[in-house]
């Protein structure tokens, strides 16, 4: 996530730079309630992996233009605040970036205008790659997750709390001392 959340920076994906931030801060819960044996956080970190496959989802199907999806697209990614691509699109496996002058006259002026060209793989895959990568990790996860969950409970139900619980079901204190209680006199 941290190699992701890198990329997206370089980027200016904003979108997926605060679905990795958040990802980052759930994870860092969910390890603190697997090392404190708190099953809430632990189950909180489990339907956030829901919710992280569901992006995840949703990203390889705008990289790969599923339905109405574009990923030419500025408000989706970048929330419409900068013109900015996946920074694999320049930047990507043997990819040559080819300035072209004069700029067009749409093109705003604090941005260049370029071809990309002689890619060994195009962008859009590198970033699925990514996002089915995040989706393996996050399953794994999850299956992670609800083992820890069930142990702790099963941990818990088992757990003897005064001396008289067992698994045979509840039996009350039995007084194991034959010594009979005498009242004690003070004397001044």
């Amino acid at each position: 996530v941290l190699e992701r959340q890198i990329f997206d920076f370089l980027g200016y994906q904003w979108a997926p730079i605060l679905a990795n931030f958040i990802h980052i801060i759930i994870v860092i819960l969910g390890l603190f309630g697997t090392i404190q044996y708190r099953p809430r956080y632990i189950t909180g970190y489990a339907v956030w992996l829901v919710l992280w496959v569901t992006w995840n989802v949703f990203v390889i199907c705008f990289y790969l233009e599923a339905g109405d999806l574009s990923k030419e697209t500025d408000l989706i990614l970048t929330f419409n605040i900068s013109m900015h691509r996946s920074w694999w699109m320049e930047n990507g496996p043997g990819c040559t970036v080819t300035s072209v002058t004069p700029a067009p006259d749409w093109a705003p002026e604090d941005h260049r205008y370029i071809t990309v060209s002689g890619c060994l793989l195009e962008y859009q895959y590198i970033e699925v790659a990514h996002s089915s990568l995040q989706i393996f990790l996050a399953l794994a996860g999850f299956i992670y997750a609800c083992y820890v969950v069930k142990c702790i409970t099963e941990e818990e139900d088992s757990f003897d709390f005064i001396g008289g619980f067992d698994s045979y079901g509840y039996q009350g204190p039995q007084k194991t001392s034959h010594l009979q209680l005498q009242p004690m006199y003070m004397s001044k």
